[in-house]
């Protein structure tokens, strides 16, 4: 079990043999709270010091129960590890122990090794059907499946930002044995999974927190989706931080991505966090803890995380490909080749740099090795936050794009790909909720709001035109259909060759990689060199423009990679229009007191 002070508790129901459970809630601003179970029992909860209430009593697996807080609401356990359906069922005791695993001498994966494959389990239709996506992902070169959050929301479609409950698996997706099944069976696969978990706010429809725990949020600090958590709270903090422990320990995630830690008030609560994630985890696993943060922090990545989702490469690599320049695109409209070769040398765009508000963001970076930051042409933010939920292909050259998912899957950092970015999936991925009433109303308005600062919408006829997520026909564009024509067969054919050339020429030799620099060629033209940790050179010349540019000779290295086929030899100087040449030089042969050339 966690370290605990002793005023702390382990939140909500948790067995402590066969016939018993202890449950235990934090409600400092209840005077009465009672365990209120299917079958009519009503049992007194014990105060305890600093607000917690606690009952052990007589309670099997599968028990379903709520909490009367002062005889007047009843709500879910806050911790609750299922619901028998909706937010507005009961909470069932779950027994940790009863799923049998098969797997068990699995380890996971070193962090060098993931190619990262995102995707959102009801759109695929829920635990039991992902898995029989497993095999195929394989087979493409994929080593490590990450699952869009999993924490129960209100009704049945959503896409899992607004979590209510972070400790139940979403009732509409399968039952925990189910996705533990799922986690046993992608690891005999050989494939990691990671889970991106959101702890930096919790959902607005069916969280009660504020009724009796007034505590876990602080009114002098406000985040876009509210008070903030109060993580200087022990309790708070113990609360999110077993439920961490809980996603890797029980159900045996092997990373998690924590969604916009930049919102997340106390920064030494990640650091604890990373800490203890890494105190508990048994030798010799392999745990990736990776995060989203708009601030850069690089020194985060120096105090136990992995890496960083690499918004900034993503967001240079979009305008030089479709050219917008909307909204955050703004930042890097005016000089995004320069900005691309700062990211593929140093990491990120902005390290104290000004952004258009006038504010500096982001720390150095240069000093972290490749791998420290994950690279991306898409992910659900950067589909779904369309109007329309266009998908790359649908909004880029089809070369440029061919090119620059070279540089994706071919360069040091960690590539990631978004479901259906294999085949060119014609459906987008569109903002879908399932709320109702005035919330639904508010939500549906919010979503096409947003799009005022984007001039294709600055009309309001335009922006009624934007899918209403609450439709249950926006989900349902939403599902990926499998690939079937040519084009698509030929765009998966692509990923699967260079995934092939990535686990030959670029994986074995990530540990020890380190950036050489990059320069610009010409206006959407840039050369990247990367040193690898078995001394080899790696070298990307990527031109996203529709002008051919000057290109720097190589006589002594090999072709790895070349798009369009026979675009431009090696040692001629100039690049093709829409081009990527990718290169390997061998290393230098050592010196005599054993460094090299």
């Amino acid at each position: 079990m966690p370290l605990r002070t002793l005023e702390t508790w382990p939140h909500g129901a948790i067995m402590l043999d066969a016939e018993h459970t202890r449950f235990a809630l934090w409600a400092p601003d209840a005077l009465n709270v009672s365990l209120e179970l299917d079958d009519g029992q009503s049992i007194p909860l014990l105060p305890q010091a600093d607000g917690w209430f606690v009952i052990k009593t007589r309670c099997p697996a599968g028990t379903r129960y709520r909490y009367n807080i002062d005889a007047e609401l009843q709500v879910p356990d806050p911790a609750s590890r299922a619901q028998a359906g909706d937010l507005d069922r009961h909470s069932v005791v779950v027994d940790p122990l009863a799923y049998h695993w098969q797997n068990n001498a699995w380890q996971g994966r070193p962090w060098n090794e993931a190619v990262i494959y995102e995707l959102h389990v009801g759109a695929l239709g829920g635990f039991s059907e992902v898995e029989q996506h497993l095999a195929r992902l394989v087979e493409l070169g994929i080593t490590a499946i990450e699952l869009m959050p999993l924490a129960q929301f209100p009704g049945e479609r959503n896409w899992g930002y607004d979590g209510v409950l972070p400790y139940a698996p979403q009732a509409s997706y399968g039952s925990p044995e189910q996705l533990k099944h799922l986690i046993d069976t992608a690891h005999g696969h050989g494939l990691a999974v990671i889970l991106d978990v959101v702890y930096n706010h919790f959902g607005p429809d069916g969280n009660y927190l504020h009724h009796y725990a007034k505590g876990f949020f602080r009114e002098d600090k406000h985040t876009p989706w509210g008070a903030a958590i109060d993580f200087r709270r022990r309790e708070v903090r113990e609360f999110f931080i077993e439920n961490a422990l809980m996603w890797l320990l029980e159900y045996r995630f092997d990373g998690l991505r924590l969604d916009a830690v930049h919102a997340i008030e106390d920064p030494d609560f990640l650091q604890e966090l990373a800490q203890r994630v890494r105190e508990q985890t048994a030798p010799g696993r392999h745990i990736w803890l990776n995060v989203e943060n708009e601030h850069n922090q690089a020194s985060l990545l120096e105090q136990g995380f992995d890496a960083q989702w690499n918004d900034d490469a993503h967001n240079a690599l979009h305008v030089l490909l479709t050219g917008e320049t909307d909204a955050y695109y703004a930042d890097y409209a005016e000089n995004p080749t320069e900005q691309l070769a700062r990211c593929l040398s140093e990491g990120f765009v902005f390290q104290g740099h000004i952004n258009r508000h006038g504010e500096a963001r982001g720390e150095p970076s240069g000093h972290l090795p490749p791998s420290a930051f994950v690279l991306f042409l898409q992910n659900h933010d950067q589909i779904g936050n369309r109007a329309f939920g266009e998908r790359l292909h649908q909004l880029a050259p089809t070369d440029a794009l061919k090119a620059a998912t070279a540089l994706l899957l071919l360069s040091p950092m960690i590539p990631l790909m978004f479901m259906g970015d294999e085949f060119a999936a014609e459906q987008p991925f569109l903002f879908f909720t399932s709320h109702h009433g005035e919330l639904a109303e508010l939500v549906r308005e919010g979503r096409r709001n947003e799009f005022k600062a984007f001039s294709a919408f600055k009309d309001p006829h335009k922006r009624e035109k934007i899918p209403d997520p609450n439709a249950p026909k926006t989900f349902e564009a939403s599902q990926p259909k499998p690939a079937g024509e040519p084009a698509q067969q030929a765009i998966h054919e692509l990923y699967r060759q260079l995934l092939k050339l990535r686990h030959e020429h670029i994986i074995p030799h990530l540990t020890g990689a380190r950036a050489l620099g990059a320069e610009v060629l010409a206006d959407g033209a840039v050369s990247a060199r990367w040193r690898l940790g078995n001394g080899n050179l790696l070298r990307i010349d990527l031109n996203l423009s529709d002008a051919p540019v000057v290109h720097p000779p190589q006589a002594d290295a090999s072709l790895l990679f070349e798009h369009p086929p026979a675009s431009g030899l090696l040692n001629q100087s100039s690049l093709a229009p829409f081009c990527v040449l990718v290169s390997l030089t061998a290393a230098n042969p050592l010196l005599p007191d054993g460094e090299r050339l």
